[in-house]
């Protein structure tokens, strides 16, 4: 029987094990994007394939309540030696997009599974239509590039060839995956040998005992912290920019109910599964990891001292009807997911932001942008496909400090590369890189930063491809008083005659001497403006991180040739009126709800759900085109019966004929 302190014990070898296999993925890996971004994952495994144990320091923080047992499980047989790999989202519903390749591997004592260890890559390039395999403009995961169901990657110690020769023969960039997935397999061993030494330090029974008290722990932590909550339900939305390329926002929609120790996440009215790789694969399952990654930063905040593992996921039930966007049905493209989940993190902050408003911040930027780049080494002549830094904002303000700038919140795990590195790795110079002054919500806490990147290229026909562009039209919201965030943008050529806005695209072609200029959002803020101590404002000013005009604008302290104006800012902050509900989403946010209110959604995801999931989105989008001059449900109503008289053919919505039953 394991008691506190022993259970401690237990739980830090396990994490040191899980930072030892993260050291020897990061310094024998291939690509930039695994050994400096470190978008990648390491983690022990219990026998049913639970997470037990993952580093803290290194790689992507999305998975601590993973669990391989549905993967698992479609391999028969598991001998001393193999690795088991898979990168196909609708098989086992581990992996996620094609470029997530999931390794495992059994550990034996005495001729038993005592234990897993498992992990994750982002592989640069898995083949597909386009460079990177990723942009939102995909439309089935057959375009994704090259996927593999679960299968064995190592017998019993040994590669199978046939296995790399086909991977080789479809990415752009074989090497690169090759390498990378040797260095996880390498990862996996080091795991392997921490486990048995645990098991030869606290004994094999100890060990097993101890493993799933670990999970129970956690799961007490969990409870605990749920149970310190007000019971109640809350309702939050929250919308990508785009559902598909220039088209109608995205709305996802929570409905959070904590009871006791237990919370349901109910993601009924959220938007149906679209025509565009935007979607989340997730099975179906109440409690796949992807979709609590939000309550996981959330529970990380009330208690940084909890245990992160499976357990965590137990207390939760997560609500997702089949053929949403939050569980599309094959072969539904999915490799943006990403963009997507970053929005359903913000509607689980919002969510839980109203359970306990006084502990949590205000919105991070929620626009992790990874920008790949194509293009011919004119030092060289080579071809070149490499991630450059991710774009990712800031995060929203605290309950007790600013947002953390450039890289912040729910994001900060994508590390940026050093310039001297991506240039020397990438022909492409850059020219600007750092913080974007007046992006960052105005609040008592401010919000961070967003980053602003812009390199040129130097050879013709330079392909890029930037996944995970939004937050162009809808801000990272503030709370208590706060203010919204800043936009992002991107553009082609700034401040010259050729200039090209682009928007949210996430793919685009440069020629030699082009400049790609990107801004991510910032994170809002928190708290009243005009509340933050006037030297904090001019300080921000004189770091440049908030205009003079901005200073005076929004937080009303006015500064005159760099020297704070105290009786101006005494006057102007006398006369300004205290701000008042919970959230501020921004001019674009408010403009946009007031045509499409929540009874209008109410009706229209309700009318959508009735329908045959291979009309759902078509239906949509013909239901926004003709919503000019409408609003309300009853604009909603008016636009369907266009539709209908257009289309005879579309089936007759199941729900609505159900209601005009009754």
């Amino acid at each position: 029987m394991f008691d506190r302190m022993k259970l401690q014990v237990l739980a830090n070898h396990a994490r040191s094990a899980a930072e030892n296999m993260a050291h020897t993925l990061q310094r024998t890996a291939h690509s930039a994007f695994v050994k400096e971004t470190e978008d990648f994952t390491v983690m022990l495994l219990n026998r049913r394939g639970e997470t037990f144990g993952v580093p803290m320091e290194l790689g992507a923080t999305w998975y601590p309540g993973l669990t391989y047992g549905r993967a698992m499980d479609m391999i028969e047989e598991y001998r001393p030696g193999d690795v088991a790999f898979t990168n196909d989202p609708y098989s086992g519903f581990v992996a996620t997009h094609a470029p997530d390749t999931h390794l495992w591997k059994p550990v034996f004592h005495d001729g038993e599974i005592i234990a897993w260890t498992g992990g994750h890559i982002h592989n640069t390039d898995m083949g597909g239509a386009v460079p990177a395999s990723l942009s939102r403009a995909l439309t089935e995961i057959h375009q994704e590039g090259i996927r593999f169901p679960p299968m064995k990657l190592v017998r019993e110690g040994v590669f199978d060839e046939q296995i790399l020769r086909i991977m080789t023969t479809n990415v752009r960039k074989p090497d690169l995956n090759i390498g990378d997935i040797k260095a996880l397999v390498g990862a996996l061993n080091t795991g392997e040998r921490k486990i048995l030494a645990m098991v030869e330090k606290f004994g094999k029974t100890a060990f097993l005992d101890g493993v799933d008290a670990l999970l129970d722990h956690a799961e007490a932590q969990a409870r605990d912290i749920l149970r310190a909550m007000p019971d109640g339900r809350w309702e939050f939305a929250d919308y990508a920019d785009e559902d598909s390329v220039t088209a109608n926002p995205c709305r996802l929609k929570l409905t959070l109910t904590i009871r006791g120790d237990e919370a349901v996440l109910d993601f009924t009215g959220s938007d149906p599964q679209l025509a565009s790789s935007l979607n989340v694969p997730s099975g179906g399952d109440p409690r796949h990891t992807i979709l609590l990654v939000g309550v996981y930063y959330v529970l990380y905040t009330l208690d940084p001292k909890i245990l992160l593992n499976t357990g965590l996921t137990r207390p939760f039930t997560c609500i997702t009807p089949e053929g949403t966007v939050l569980n599309p049905t094959f072969p539904a493209a999915v490799g943006m997911r990403s963009l997507t989940c970053a929005r359903l993190r913000s509607v689980i902050f919002g969510a839980f932001s109203q359970a306990v408003p006084e502990r949590l911040p205000a919105a991070p930027a929620g626009n992790n942008c990874i920008v790949n780049v194509m293009t011919t080494d004119e030092r060289t002549g080579s071809r070149i496909i490499a991630a450059v830094n991710p774009v990712v904002g800031g995060g929203g303000g605290m309950p007790h400090r600013d947002g953390t700038n450039g890289s912040g919140a729910d994001a900060a795990y994508l590390k940026n590369t050093p310039i001297e590195i991506t240039e020397m790795e990438t022909p492409v110079e850059f020219v600007r890189y750092g913080l974007a002054t007046d992006s960052g919500g105005a609040g008592r806490w401010r919000g961070g930063l967003a980053t602003h990147m812009a390199f040129r290229v130097f050879s013709p026909d330079t392909r890029i491809t930037a996944r995970n562009r939004d937050r162009g039209f809808f801000r990272p919201w503030g709370v208590l008083g706060g203010r919204a965030a800043g936009l992002s943008d991107m553009v082609v050529n700034p401040g010259t005659p050729g200039e090209r806005r682009l928007g949210n695209i996430d793919t685009a072609v440069l020629q030699p001497g082009d400049v790609l200029d990107i801004r991510s959002a910032g994170g809002g803020g928190r708290g009243d403006p005009f509340t933050r101590e006037s030297w904090r404002v001019a300080r921000d000013v004189a770091r440049g991180y908030v205009s003079v005009e901005a200073a005076e604008r929004e937080y009303g302290v006015v500064i005159r040739d760099g020297v704070l104006d105290t009786q101006a800012t005494d006057r102007l902050r006398a006369n300004r009126p205290a701000p008042t509900g919970h959230f501020h989403f921004g001019p674009e946010r408010e403009g946009y709800e007031r045509q499409w209110t929540p009874d209008a959604y109410e009706f229209l995801t309700r009318t959508l759900a009735g329908l045959p999931i291979h009309w759902r989105f078509f239906a949509k989008t013909e239901i926004f085109s003709r919503m000019a001059g409408r609003d309300g449900a009853a604009g909603v109503e008016a636009a369907l019966a266009e539709v209908y008289a257009r289309f005879p053919e579309m089936p007759p919505s199941k729900s609505l004929v159900h209601e005009a039953a009754e």
